[in-house]
């Protein structure tokens, strides 16, 4: 590990701690098959088959507890024929066989259940790990358009689709091998009964087969309508204090009646198209039970079979039944599963645009010279927001870029860190193009601050130390502290250890960016970038701020996204970008006198200033341009 900068404070980051640690990275025990052929099953068999051994555990005991339950018939017609009716032999060996069975097939039963239980919850730990890690993998582009309800819907509820179907959807297989076994069974006591009896049985298969293809998209059009619910539900727990602003609840309550209620109408859609065909599939099999009542009392009078006889055929049509009523729910269970699995398939088929080359080599330990050479980027195909920009920044020199709205300055923080990837052109960090660099090099050369900073739901300490977990208490402390943040957390209840709401909505504005500072500078990177860092806080903590940023920013490449005329003090050269290129750069004073351009932005700015300071004149509320929006933020008070 290496010291953390002299603004930080000197104490070192520790080599290792006395708490355990999460490892940095897991990979997933398995991810689907990338072959789109194939079958969901087939897809699926590389999460399921590091478990395969459990599997075979779980099906064989399966087996032979149906195994058992079909045997079992057979020794109660042997004990009545031959100890009830010819008396030839005692009762008690038949009581102690079918004894013995019931313990048997009580094991098998229990120990199968219980790993099938275990191989399909891992399975669905795997997957949804699998799941997790391809999203964070997935460049930027990729969340600029998907929703994130419906991301969150895949990956929970879709998945415990799949996993119910892991659970019961084997045992319900299975069960046709008591059906097979009872079949020979009851071939072997009469051939024209069994013969009569399962006379449904073609009949059911039909209906079995045929019920499978309308299900499979009433089911996918449920589970897109719960995502829907889940994707609005999200909004409007992340922008409540949106909708409360413009008295808007009503709105999305009748938006939220509309969604549900297309929910409910997709399921019921699929309730019935499963009555159609459960009703079916569970009685006809039970018209059996009336031709060994009429047949097979028939035959017995006529003394073709015992009493034993008949009674294992009403047996085994009972056990005939049971494949039968689970075919109806087998083929639901599993159209589901497979609109479920197509869905979370829908994620693993998503390219990642931003990829690691093969022979990327590691850029830590350099300079931190940054050079854009004639970029070309856009978010769009059909717009581009950098045109022909070539930047070169010195090791150790502060940049401002500075330009009107939309003229590709924050796109410039996007791009160092790779999270888009150039159209045309190139980024190079001392001489190595980032794209042949590794990511985990490139994003600690580069720490990136947000204009609108993002915290976690944890603890402030956690929230500084997110890229160091091992950071010592002094390093988090120190960075703390240079970002002006250290008066207002120690104020807090429970200081460092304060867990903060989502997102860090317990704190102001001001607080959070403090918080989002600190957690860069404890990076420690080469590069840093600061996008309009210090928008939500007020002059004066500004100014605290931006002395200890100087001190921060020494040996340090720095790159400021500038929407304000302190902000721009901080840096060595300006660039004025207009429409994704570079139409001026030099220093403060070199610009004032020789670019118009920069003069009236400028003065736009002045503007914005004077605006803020006539609103703290006439309201004596202290709130000046820029200021922190929530009030008492020097005194780390709630908003």
């Amino acid at each position: 590990m290496t010291a953390v900068k002299p603004s930080l404070g000197s104490a070192e980051r520790p080599t290792s701690v006395a708490t355990p640690q999460l490892a940095r990275y897991v990979t997933p025990q398995g991810r689907p098959n990338p072959d789109v052929s194939k079958g969901w099953l087939r897809r699926l068999w590389p999460v399921v088959s590091p478990m395969k051994w459990g599997l075979a555990v779980a099906v064989g005991g399966t087996a032979v507890g149906m195994l058992v339950r079909t045997v079992i018939p057979a020794v109660l017609m042997l004990a009545v024929d031959n100890a009830l009716d010819d008396r030839t032999a005692a009762i008690g060996p038949y009581a102690w066989v079918l004894a013995a069975l019931t313990i048997i097939g009580f094991a098998t039963g229990y120990a199968a259940r219980v790993q099938m239980f275990k191989v399909a919850f891992r399975v669905e730990t795997a997957l949804r790990h699998a799941v997790f890690d391809h999203l964070s993998r997935l460049s930027a582009s990729f969340y600029d358009t998907s929703e994130t309800g419906q991301l969150l819907a895949r990956a929970n509820g879709d998945i415990r689709a799949v996993q119910m179907f892991l659970n019961f959807g084997p045992f319900m297989t299975l069960s046709l091998v008591s059906l097979v076994f009872a079949l020979a069974l009851m071939l072997a006591v009469s051939v024209p009964l069994t013969l009569v009896t399962v006379l449904p049985v073609p009949v059911v298969a039909y209906i079995g087969l045929k019920s499978r293809h309308p299900q499979l998209p009433v089911w996918w059009l449920v589970m897109a309508r719960q995502a829907d619910v889940a994707t609005l539900t999200e909004e409007n727990i992340a922008g409540v204090r949106v909708v409360k602003s413009f008295a808007g609840e009503r709105h999305e309550v009748r938006r939220m009646a509309g969604v549900a209620d297309q929910l409910r109408w997709a399921q019921v859609k699929g309730a019935d198209v499963s009555a159609r065909f459960i009703p079916a599939l569970e009685h006809l099999p039970r018209l059996g039970l009336v031709v060994v009542l009429l047949y097979g009392g028939l035959l017995a009078e006529q003394e073709q079979i015992g009493v034993g006889a008949l009674i294992a055929f009403s047996s085994y049509v009972m056990i005939l039944q049971v494949p039968f009523r689970f075919i109806g729910h087998l083929i639901q269970m599993g159209q589901r599963a497979k609109a479920s699995a197509l869905r979370v398939y829908e994620i693993f088929d998503q390219p990642i645009d931003v990829v690691e080359s093969p022979d990327a080599v590691d850029i830590d330990g350099g300079p931190g010279r940054v050079e854009f050479r004639d970029v070309r980027f856009g978010y769009g195909a059909d717009h581009d927001v950098l045109q022909d920009f070539s930047l070169d920044i010195a090791p150790g020199e502060t940049v401002a870029i500075v330009g009107e709205t939309a003229s590709g300055k924050s796109t410039v923080a996007r791009l160092l860190p790779r999270f888009y990837d150039v159209r045309d052109g190139s980024v190079l960090i001392d001489g190595i193009d980032i794209r042949q660099a590794t990511l985990d090099s490139l994003r600690r050369t580069v720490g990136v601050v947000l204009d609108d900073p993002f915290l976690f739901s944890m603890s402030v300490r956690d929230n500084i130390a997110f890229a160091d977990p091992t950071a010592s208490d002094e390093s988090v402390r120190a960075a703390a502290a240079a970002a002006q943040a250290l008066e207002f957390i120690e104020e807090l209840e429970h200081g460092f250890d304060e867990v903060l709401g989502e997102r860090g909505y317990t704190l102001s504005g001001g607080q959070r960016q403090r918080i989002s500072l600190a957690r860069a500078l404890l990076h420690d990177p080469q590069v840093l970038v600061l996008d309009d860092a210090t928008s939500a806080i007020d002059a004066g903590v500004e100014e605290r701020i931006h002395s200890a940023l100087r001190h921060a920013m020494v040996d340090r490449t720095v790159i400021v996204i500038a929407h304000r005329l302190s902000t721009i003090a901080l840096a060595d050269r300006v660039v004025l970008l207009e429409h994704g290129r570079v139409v001026a750069s030099g220093t403060h004073a070199d610009l004032l006198v020789d670019e118009p351009k920069y003069r009236e932005l400028l003065e736009h700015f002045d503007d914005e200033s004077n605006d803020g300071a006539d609103v703290e004149s006439s309201d004596g509320s202290g709130l000046g341009a820029g200021a922190d929006a929530g009030s008492g933020d020097e005194s780390g008070a709630k908003p």
